[in-house]
């Protein structure tokens, strides 16, 4: 089987043909922001405009191989309205084009599949960290169950928004990842952890208020180790409390190495794996709602038209992982 993915939920527009096996072609087209974080309907006047050649390009590769499309999957939520919706018109567009079946993904979900999939953990604890999304879950009578999340905002949220306070440009994960590389010492931040969920909101200003007084890149480094280890706690009592002994990091933020070396040393101290996609799979790509698409239809799963609306606030717990 193979299918052709649409992702487009905020900043990136991505399409992908993906079988079973591997990713056969993917292209993408990233909305960079003037100044500020993404303006919705700035980023789907993106999409709008590079919908045609990202897509072409991939249906090139397809043309070129002799290569039948089985089906359409596009993302349908969580994400920003307005670019959901180009998305969707798009993948309804393909789906009668070629007489293919729609299917509708749900971004989270995707990140988790994908890096199911390009890493081989078979029934891990997922923390999934990105712009929009904060949470820990497993696999628990068929969904992906939701043992922590953020109260407020995401991490991705609160790393982007303190970089904008602090003068970095957009994205502000990677500029503070490199600052806190250089930093001396550390500066006591809000450590809001409560039950199995956190808090990023205080934290974000509290940095930002620190860094009027202290070298940035202590902050940066303060900030990082202060958010990550209130992840890897709540990471480690799903380990406990679900009795896994695998660790998935999916989403964007995770391509932060800090986080990364956060989590491997504490699965290692209890005895478990971790695992983390390569990087072009972390962020939002085409390949990863292609791949969750395939796994859908392949379980018989389809999108009417009428059932294609978009779902600005889709839950990850809210998917039947009926593929598994």
């Amino acid at each position: 089987m193979i299918v052709l993915g649409l992702e487009g939920t905020a900043w990136n527009l991505s399409a992908a043909l993906v079988d079973e096996n591997d990713v056969i072609a993917e292209k993408s087209a990233t909305y960079v922001p003037a100044k500020g974080g993404i303006h919705p309907r700035e980023a789907a006047q993106h999409h709008a405009e590079h919908m045609a050649s990202v897509v072409k390009s991939v249906l090139d590769v397809a043309r070129e191989k002799d290569i039948s499309i089985d089906g359409i999957a596009f993302s349908q939520g969580p994400g920003l309205g307005p670019c959901l919706r180009t998305v969707a018109t798009a993948a309804r567009t393909l789906s009668f084009r070629f007489g293919a079946p729609l299917v509708g993904v749900n971004h989270c979900v995707a990140h988790i599949e994908v890096g199911k999939w390009k890493t081989g953990a078979k029934d891990p604890v997922v923390l999934y960290v990105s712009g929009g999304n904060s949470q820990v879950l497993a696999l628990r009578m068929g969904r992906y169950r939701i043992f922590g999340e953020t109260l407020d905002i995401s991490v991705g949220n609160a790393l982007d928004k303190f970089a904008r306070q602090v003068g970095l440009l957009h994205p502000g994960g990677p500029k503070i990842e490199e600052l806190a590389k250089s930093a001396q010492n550390y500066i006591p931040l809000p450590y809001v952890v409560k039950g199995m969920d956190f808090s990023f909101s205080g934290l974000s200003t509290a940095a930002a208020q620190a860094a009027r007084d202290h070298d940035l890149a202590d902050v940066c480094h303060s900030f990082q180790e202060t958010a990550f280890a209130m992840l890897v706690e709540v990471t480690e009592r799903a380990m406990s409390h679900a009795e896994k002994s695998e660790v998935l990091l999916a989403g964007g933020v995770g391509a932060n190495r800090r986080l990364g070396e956060m989590l491997r040393i504490m699965c290692e101290e209890r005895d478990g794996k971790f695992y983390v996609p390569e990087k072009r799979f972390m962020g939002d790509n085409g390949s990863m709602i292609a791949y969750t698409g395939l796994l859908m239809l392949r379980s018989g799963v389809k999108t009417s038209i009428s059932e294609s609306r978009v779902k600005a606030g889709f839950r990850t717990d809210e998917v039947e992982v009926v593929w598994q």
